[in-house]
């Protein structure tokens, strides 16, 4: 059985998952950010959430925390697009909460952001 062409076809695939994933790094609370492959993509229409390397949320120019975030998304439009900007230093957990609230609030548009490294 010739596996060439089953190879070839991963590559693509690999390939197009690779490019398909866009990120963009913006905002103005200062957070490292981890690193991926990817390229950026149009935020304009986008809300942000940031998590500090402290582990303080971020929303709408405030500190808030998730109890406070869940009211405040409450009485947002379901299709606005999310952008999750979370330090590198923190806790997964942290995170985790972040998305789990925006999970039962039903958005489906969040997107995470991530630098763009060289592996």
């Amino acid at each position: 059985m010739n596996m060439l062409p089953f190879v070839d076809i991963m590559l693509v695939l690999l390939t197009i998952v690779l490019t398909t994933s866009s990120f963009i790094a913006s905002g103005r609370i200062p957070v490292n950010l981890p690193q991926a492959s990817a390229s950026p993509s149009d935020t304009s229409q986008t809300q942000t959430i940031v998590i500090d390397a402290a582990g303080a949320i971020h929303f709408g120019g405030e500190t808030v925390n998730a109890e406070a975030l869940k009211t405040r998304l409450a009485a947002v439009d379901r299709q606005t697009a999310f952008l999750l900007r979370a330090d590198r230093t923190v806790q997964l957990q942290r995170f985790i909460d972040v998305a789990d609230v925006l999970k039962q609030l039903g958005f489906a548009r969040v997107a995470v952001q991530t630098e763009m490294g060289t592996r």
